[in-house]
C-alpha cells in the first residue's frame, strides 16, 4: 500500500510542512486450521448498499478439534456446513465481536484431515472505505474493496492473516450493464442466475494472502496496453478514462524492467489498475488488481505538473514492484511490514529513474532521506520491526518507519555491497520464497550469503534498533580518522537510556572515485580514509547517519560544497546542518549561512532542501513579527536574483529547471511575501485556474498557492467551482486542497465549514484540516473549530485520517497547547492515533525547546546582517 503522496504544491512553504491494547495474541487465529482454497460468489446489491455471500473453504485441520475459528466482522451468518463421513453437520456461529472473529461449533470433534467449509452470508456495503465498500460519483455508486490490513474479514469469512495462504476463485454477480474487475483473468461471462443479472466468474488465483484478494463492480472503462506478453489495463469511471494513458505508459516500462531485474517474469496472467473515487490511501497492491486514488494514477499529461508525474510514475512503480515483495513474497506477520513497504519504497525509484533520468530522481531520494532522518530522531520513535498485534497496532504501522526508514536501510545496504550483487540477493530470496511467506531474517541471510560480507550484522542493527546513529570525527591523520557514534535526537535533552552502536557502512568521498566504504561497529575507533582534498563521510549521501566535524574541517565542506559535491552530498549535508541546529550542536545562523552558499545551485532539490527549513525557522524559531520580517528581507535579497536569472518558463525548459523555478517563486511569495512575485501569482493563478494549458503546470500550482494565501472571496469561489466541477483530478484536488490556505478569517470558517458539510469526501476531509492546522495562520481557528465542533469532524475521519489529523496539531508551539492537546485527545480518542498523538507532543516540546534555545542566536544572527 501506498501512504499518501505530499498534500502540497511545489511552491508551498507554509500549508504544513488512546486506543486500548489488547493482551499479545489475543486476536491472531489458532494454528490448527489453515486454508487451503476459497470459492466465493458475491452478489452486491448498490442500490441498497449490501451484499450477499456463497463461499466454501477447503481448509486442513492439523489435530482434531472441538471447532473452528476463523476472521468475521459485520457479516451475518445464514448457515455454516460441512460434511464428514458422507454426513453434513451444521454449525452453531459464536460472534466475539472484539476480535473480530467467529468460531463454528459443530457439537462433535472434527478428525485431522480435509474438510469443506460452506458457509451462507451477508453483508454491507460500508462507507468506511474498508472491507467491501461502496464509492460514489454523482452519477452512481460503485461497488469496490479495501482489505489491508485486517479487513477481507468484512467481505467474507476468513483466515484473515498473511500467513495463512490460499488459493481463491471469485464470481461475482452484477447487473446486466456492469463489468467486474478481479485479480485474475475473466474465465466466463454468462447470463442469470436472474433476468438483468450477469454472472463472472474469474480463474483461479495463485497462492495469496487474504488482505490481497480484491473485486470492484461499476461501469469501469480501461485503456489497454501490454508489456513482455502481459495485457495491462489502465481503468475509470468513464468520465476520466482519458486520463489513463500517462500511467499506462509507466507500467508498461516499469513491468519489462522489473521483469529484467528480479529475473522472475511477472507472476499473474494481467495486470489491471483502476482509479477509485473514493479511496483512503495512495494505492493499494492487489494481486493482479491494483487500485488507486485517483490522483495517484490518472492525469493529463499535456498539463500536469513535473510533481504530479513523477508522483504517478512512483506509485505505480510501488505498487507494481508489490507484486513481487508482498504479493508473491509476504512477510509472516504484520511486524515484518517493512518487507513490503520498505522494498516497494526503495525499489520504486530504480525504474522511474531509468524511464526519465531528467527527473533526478537520486535527488528526490535524498531528499526524503532527510525527513526520515528527522522523523526517526524524534523523542520517541520505534524500530522497524514492531509489535503489531491489535488491528489498530497494524494499522499504525503504516508510517514513515516502515516506509522511509526500510527504504533508506536498504538503499545504504546496496550502495555498501554493489547494486548487482545486491540484485542478485533479491533475485535469490524470492526465489527461495515464491508463494510462500518469509521473515527478515530470510532476506539478510540470503544477502550475506551471496555477497561474502556481515550484511546480517548492519541490517539487524538498524531493523531491531530504534533511532539512528550521529557519527563526530575528528581531524583527520594522515589515511585515518578517529570517530565516535552515538544515538542522535534532534531534542538537546534526550539521552539515550543506553548506549547503541550500528554496524554503519561509512562511505568516504574520494579523489578517484564517488567512495570508499568502510564498516564501522563500535562506539568509537578509527576509519581508513582515501586520498580526497577534503573529509566527507557520506559519499552518494546514502548512509543512514547524521555526521559532524570539527570546524576546519567543516569549513573546508563548505568552501567546496558547490564545486566539490554531487546534489545529492548537499542535500544531506543540509539536512546534517539543520539537524544540528535542531539539536542545539549548531547555530541558527550557521544554517541559514549554509543555504546563502546553495543559493545559486541548480539542483531544485538542493534549493528545496535549503528553503523549506528556512521556512521552519520562519515558524517555528522566529517568535516576532520584526524577526520574521528580517527573514522575509533576507530570503528577498539572497534567493530572488536566482529566480530572476531563471526567466520566464520556456517550452525547452528541463523539468528540474521548472521546479527550480517554482521552488523559489513559492519561497519568495510565502516566506520573502516579496510584492512583485505576489501580483504575478494572482494573475498567474487566474489564468491557470481558468485554463491549465495557458501557464507552465508546476510554476502556475506555487502561484495558485500564494493567490490562494492572499485571497479574497471571490479566488475562494473560483477555486470551490473548480473543485467541485473538473473532471481533471490533478486540478480538482489541488484546487480544494488551496481553500485551506484562505488567511482571511471569514474564509478561514467558510473553508472549516465546508469540510466538514458533507460536500468534501471523507478521504480529503482530514487532510484539509491537517494543512490548516499546519499553516503559521489557520491553526488557530483550525484547532478551536475541531474542537468546538469535534462531532462533525469525528464523522469524517476514517481508518487512516484520524492519525493525520491528530499528527496535525505537532505544528504547535506552545505549552498552552500542548496541554489542550493532551487533554482533548485524552477525552476524544482518536483510532489508530496512538503513535501519532505521542509523536505530535514530542513534536510541540521540541518546538518550545527548539525556540527558546535558537531565537536568541537568530536575534543575534539578524543584527549581523544589518
Amino acid at each position: 500500500m501506498k501512504k499518501l503522496h505530499t498534500l502540497f504544491s511545489k511552491g508551498t512553504f507554509f500549508a504544513i510542512l488512546t486506543s486500548t491494547v489488547v493482551i499479545a495474541h489475543a486476536q491472531r487465529l489458532p494454528q490448527t486450521v489453515h486454508p487451503e482454497h476459497y470459492s466465493l460468489t458475491l452478489t452486491p446489491n448498490l442500490k441498497d448498499a449490501t451484499f450477499t455471500g456463497e463461499e466454501t473453504i477447503d481448509v486442513v485441520l492439523e489435530q482434531p478439534v472441538d471447532s473452528i475459528t476463523l476472521n468475521a466482522v459485520e457479516i451475518k451468518f445464514q448457515s455454516v456446513t460441512t460434511e464428514i463421513g458422507g454426513k453434513e453437520l451444521k454449525a452453531t456461529v459464536t460472534e466475539d465481536e472484539q476480535k473480530e472473529q467467529a468460531t463454528f461449533n459443530f457439537n462433535q470433534t472434527l478428525p485431522a484431515g480435509r474438510i469443506t467449509l460452506k458457509i451462507e452470508y451477508s453483508g454491507i456495503l460500508n462507507g468506511k472505505l474498508r472491507g467491501f465498500y461502496l464509492s460514489k460519483t454523482e452519477k452512481r455508486n460503485y461497488a469496490v474493496t479495501q482489505f489491508e490490513a485486517t479487513d477481507a474479514r468484512r467481505a467474507f469469512p476468513s483466515f484473515d492473516e498473511p500467513a495463512f495462504k490460499a488459493t481463491f476463485d471469485v464470481s461475482l454477480v452484477v447487473d446486466k450493464d456492469d463489468t467486474a474487475i478481479s485479480n485474475t483473468n475473466i474465465a466466463s461471462d454468462t447470463p442469470g442466475p436472474v433476468i438483468g443479472e450477469h454472472t463472472i466468474r474469474f480463474a483461479t488465483t495463485p497462492r495469496m494472502s487474504t488482505y490481497l484478494v480484491a473485486f470492484l463492480v461499476g461501469d469501469f472503462v480501461c485503456t489497454s496496453g501490454e508489456s513482455d506478453g502481459t495485457p495491462i489495463r489502465a481503468c475509470a469511471t468513464p468520465d476520466k478514462v482519458e486520463y489513463t494513458k500517462f500511467a499506462l505508459s509507466a507500467s508498461e516500462f516499469v513491468l519489462h524492467y522489473y521483469n529484467n531485474y528480479f529475473g522472475i517474469k511477472y507472476p499473474m496472467p494481467k495486470l489491471d489498475m483502476i482509479a477509485l473515487p473514493d479511496f483512503e490511501a495512495g494505492a493499494m497492491e492487489n494481486f493482479g488488481a491494483i487500485t488507486y486514488r485517483e490522483t495517484d494514477l490518472l492525469i493529463d499529461e499535456k498539463t500536469a505538473s513535473v510533481d504530479a508525474k513523477k508522483n504517478v510514475a512512483l506509485v505505480v512503480a510501488h505498487e507494481m514492484a508489490h507484486q513481487w515483495f508482498g504479493d508473491m513474497v509476504t512477510m509472516k506477520w504484520w511486524d515484518n511490514l517493512w518487507l513490503n513497504e520498505g522494498f516497494a519504497s526503495w525499489m520504486e525509484n530504480k525504474p522511474v529513474a531509468a524511464w526519465h533520468p531528467d527527473w533526478n530522481i537520486p535527488e528526490d531520494v535524498a531528499f526524503g532521506l532527510n525527513r526520515t532522518l528527522d522523523l526517526d530522531a524524534q523523542r520517541k520513535t520505534r524500530s522497524i520491526r514492531a509489535k503489531a498485534d491489535t488491528p489498530d497496532e497494524i494499522n499504525e504501522m503504516f508510517d514513515g518507519i516502515t516506509y522511509g526508514k526500510a527504504a533508506a536501510v536498504l538503499l545504504m545496504v546496496e550502495n555498501y555491497e554493489g547494486e548487482e550483487t545486491f540484485r542478485q540477493g533479491v533475485h535469490n530470496y524470492l526465489k527461495a520464497h515464491i508463494y510462500a511467506n518469509a521473515t527478515a531474517e530470510d532476506f539478510w541471510n540470503t544477502q550475506t550469503e551471496v555477497s561474502h560480507r556481515p550484511i546480517d550484522k548492519v541490517m539487524e542493527s538498524f531493523v531491531v534498533q530504534p533511532g539512528e546513529p550521529l557519527l563526530s570525527f575528528a581531524d583527520p591523520a594522515g589515511s585515518s580518522v578517529a570517530a565516535k557514534q552515538q544515538r542522535f535526537f534532534l531534542s538537546p535533552s534526550m539521552k539515550a537510556e543506553h548506549e547503541q552502536t550500528w554496524n554503519a557502512p561509512v562511505c568516504f568521498k574520494s579523489s578517484e572515485t564517488q567512495g570508499t566504504c568502510e564498516l564501522f561497529a563500535q562506539a568509537q575507533g578509527s576509519l581508513k580514509t582515501p586520498a580526497a582534498p577534503f573529509l566527507f563521510a557520506n559519499a552518494g549521501g546514502k548512509g543512514y547517519y547524521r555526521t559532524s566535524y570539527p570546524a576546519d574541517v567543516y569549513d573546508k565542506i563548505v568552501a567546496n560544497v558547490e564545486s566539490g559535491l554531487t546534489p545529492d552530498e548537499r542535500i544531506i549535508l543540509l539536512g546534517d546542518e539543520w539537524a544540528k541546529v535542531r539539536a542545539d550542536k549548531a547555530a541558527v545562523g550557521d544554517y541559514l549561512n549554509l543555504a546563502a552558499a546553495v543559493k545559486d545551485d541548480q539542483s531544485d532539490r538542493v534549493i528545496a532542501t535549503a528553503l523549506t527549513d528556512v521556512g521552519s525557522i520562519y515558524s517555528r524559531i522566529a517568535a516576532t513579527a520584526d524577526e520574521r520580517e528580517a527573514l522575509s528581507l533576507w530570503v528577498r535579497k539572497t534567493f530572488k536574483p536566482a529566480l530572476d536569472r531563471l526567466g520566464a518558463p520556456s517550452p525547452s525548459d528541463s523539468p528540474d529547471k521548472r521546479e527550480l523555478r517554482a521552488t523559489l517563486f513559492g519561497a519568495l511569495g510565502t516566506i520573502g511575501k516579496d510584492p512583485d512575485v505576489i501580483a504575478q501569482a494572482r494573475e498567474l493563478a487566474k489564468q491557470y485556474v481558468a485554463d491549465q494549458g495557458s501557464v507552465d503546470a508546476t510554476l502556475g500550482q506555487s502561484a495558485v498557492a500564494i493567490a490562494a494565501i492572499n485571497g479574497d472571496a471571490a479566488f475562494f469561489d473560483q477555486l470551490q467551482k473548480t473543485a467541485e466541477t473538473s473532471a481533471n483530478p490533478e486540478v480538482q484536488e489541488g484546487a480544494l486542497r488551496m481553500l485551506a490556505e484562505f488567511k482571511d478569517t471569514a474564509l478561514e470558517k467558510r473553508s472549516l465549514d465546508y469540510t466538514v458539510s458533507g460536500k468534501v469526501r471523507n478521504q480529503d476531509a482530514a487532510i484539509q484540516l491537517l494543512i490548516m492546522l499546519r499553516g503559521t495562520d489557520t491553526q488557530d481557528m483550525a484547532w478551536q473549530y475541531i474542537q468546538q465542533n469535534w462531532d462533525k469532524v469525528k464523522a469524517q475521519l476514517t481508518t487512516s485520517m484520524g492519525g493525520y489529523l491528530v499528527g496535525g496539531t505537532s505544528a504547535f508551539c506552545s505549552t498552552e497547547r500542548l496541554n489542550e492537546v493532551t487533554s482533548f485527545f485524552a477525552a476524544h480518542p482518536v483510532a489508530s492515533s496512538e503513535r501519532s498523538l505521542v509523536r505530535a507532543k514530542d513534536a510541540i516540546n521540541d518546538c518550545i525547546e527548539l525556540r527558546s534555545l535558537q531565537e536568541p542566536k537568530l536575534k543575534e544572527w539578524i543584527a549581523a546582517q544589518k
